[in-house]
This record gives structure tokens, C-alpha cells and sequence, in this order.
């Protein structure tokens, strides 16, 4: 789901894959996936593949998979050269079953450890951002507010993704603005995982998108990217699993929140969090004491 991809390929990935899931049935279309493991999360359910061209549904590329099959799952190891169907069901769902590993020789090869997420109670690293207008910006200079941070990059070609995860961190800035208290003791974060494409402009442009092209709400919302050494620092402390190559990013997802004293009060791994759950949890974290 997490490429980098020259505009006119994500145009035309984008339109192949909606257009293929507005005719799935009730019970799903099966594709055949033949690739290799580059990453497990055992928390998310998720394999991350560098897979060869899936005929009628996706190019060759490397982007994480939730699995429905919990022994083929339990099977595999980063490294592995596996087969799997993908199955593709309406509402952009999508999954892997009936994983075979094929090739166990590539083990070791690969890290099989997911990052260690920094548990309650624990600060991330204060490493340096860069914001959509080109100030620098450390995560400490946040004290006394609930901070809600993500990861996503403005070139993410799926709507189940960056661009929906996104959209519901818009539908918390929203809410929180509809109270001046909860406004002034909360701020938002978005991390890009592209820096190199992802500059203040593009940053900011993207922001704009998602606040309705109200440059006020910058100063609730900060887009931001980091340097390439510091990613990585940033990624293990989020239990994020990211994976590069051949100009391509594959991601797992993680959205942390900060409570007002700087630390870490509740986390969601992938992207299936309700907003009216993380709303509450934000509010709350706004109680904690600095």
C-alpha cells in the first residue's frame, strides 16, 4: 500500500484497485500472491511482502497484508519466500489466506524482531521536525497538552490508509475546535515517512487538503517530517515496521498518544481505532498532571 510511486502510476494503481473492489461479490475475489516476507507483526496480523505482478489486481510491489490464516501465519518468518491468495472483498477489504512457505533459505536475512513500542508512561524521543512552514519543531515543546501523533506520507495511494487516517485525525481536530478548552490543551502530529519528497511545500499543501484549506488550523495540526537518521529512532519507538527498498516504503501503522506530561498514555496499532474511542482518550489525557 506504501509505495513510492511517480504520479501517473499511482493515478492508474488507484483507479484498477477501486474500480476492482466496486465489482467484488459478497464472498470475495481470489488473486495469487507469490513473494517474499520482508517483515511479521504478530501484533497487527500483518505480513509485509515484496511480491511479484498479481495478475488482474496489483503490479509488482512491497506492502503489508493483514492474514486470515492464523497457521500459515504462525508458520512464516521473515525471510521466507511464501504463496498465499489474496482475497479482496468490498469497502477496500483485503486479505491473505492459505500461506504456504515455499523457501525457508532467506531466514535470518531479515529481522524476524518487530520494534519494541514504547510502553505507558514512557516519552518518545525528542528528535528534530521540520513543519508544513519550515520551523523546527521538538515533540517536548508540546508539554501540557495531550499531543496525538501518526505516521503517513502524501504520496499513499489507497484510501484505507494514510489518506484514512488522515481523514479521521480531521474529524478529531474538528470536534476538539467546537471547544476552546479542549483546542487550547490538545495538539495533533503527522509524521511523514518520505522526507526526501515529503518538503514543508508538499506538507503543507497536503495539510490543507484535510483543513479545508483553512491555514489556521496549522497552529492545532503540524505536518512534519524528520531526517532519515532520526526516522528510524522515531519508527522503533512507535513499534512501527517499515521497510525500504527500490524506491518503495511499506508500513505498518501506529498512532501514540502523549498525555500533558510528555508521556505515553495509550497507543493504537493499525488503523482500525474508532475516532469517538480516541477522541475520549485524548480528552482525558488532557486531565494528566505535568
Amino acid at each position: 500500500m506504501f509505495d513510492h510511486l511517480h504520479c501517473r502510476t499511482v493515478q492508474i494503481l488507484m483507479t484498477a484497485v477501486l474500480g476492482l473492489l466496486a465489482g467484488c461479490g459478497t464472498q470475495g475475489k481470489h488473486y495469487a500472491l507469490k513473494g517474499r516476507v520482508v517483515a511479521k507483526s504478530a501484533d497487527t496480523g500483518q505480513l509485509t511482502v515484496s511480491h511479484d505482478t498479481i495478475p488482474g489486481f496489483m503490479m509488482a510491489m512491497t506492502m503489508p497484508y493483514p492474514v486470515k490464516d492464523d497457521r500459515g501465519f504462525n508458520a512464516v518468518q521473515p525471510g521466507d519466500q511464501i504463496t498465499a491468495d489474496v482475497v479482496v472483498k468490498g469497502n477496500a477489504n483485503y486479505w491473505l489466506e492459505h500461506v504456504i512457505v515455499t523457501d525457508k533459505s532467506g531466514r535470518g536475512s531479515v529481522s524476524a524482531t518487530a520494534p519494541r513500542e514504547l510502553a505507558p508512561g514512557e516519552k518518545v524521543p525528542d528528535v528534530t521536525l521540520e513543519n508544513q512552514d519550515g520551523k523546527t519543531l521538538h515533540i517536548a515543546q508540546f508539554k501540557g497538552k495531550a499531543v496525538l501523533i501518526t505516521f503517513i506520507y502524501t504520496r499513499c495511494p489507497l484510501p484505507t490508509f494514510c489518506p484514512l487516517i488522515s481523514s479521521e485525525f480531521a474529524a478529531i481536530h474538528k470536534e476538539l475546535a467546537k471547544t476552546p478548552e479542549d483546542y487550547k490543551k490538545t495538539h495533533l502530529v503527522s509524521i511523514t515517512l518520505d522526507p526526501s519528497y515529503d518538503t514543508p511545500p508538499v506538507l503543507r499543501k497536503y495539510g490543507l487538503a484535510y483543513l479545508q484549506d483553512d491555514a489556521r488550523g496549522f497552529e492545532h495540526w503540524d505536518f512534519v517530517s524528520t531526517t532519515s537518521a532520526d526516522l528510524p529512532t522515531l519508527a522503533t519507538a512507535f513499534g512501527l515496521e517499515y521497510y525500504e527498498q527500490d524506491n518503495q516504503i511499506a508500513h505498518s501503522m501506529s498512532t501514540v498518544l502523549l498525555a500533558a506530561d510528555g508521556t505515553v498514555a495509550k497507543s493504537w496499532p493499525g488503523n482500525e481505532w474508532k475516532t469517538s474511542d480516541v477522541l475520549a482518550a485524548v480528552r482525558q489525557a488532557e486531565t494528566v498532571k505535568d
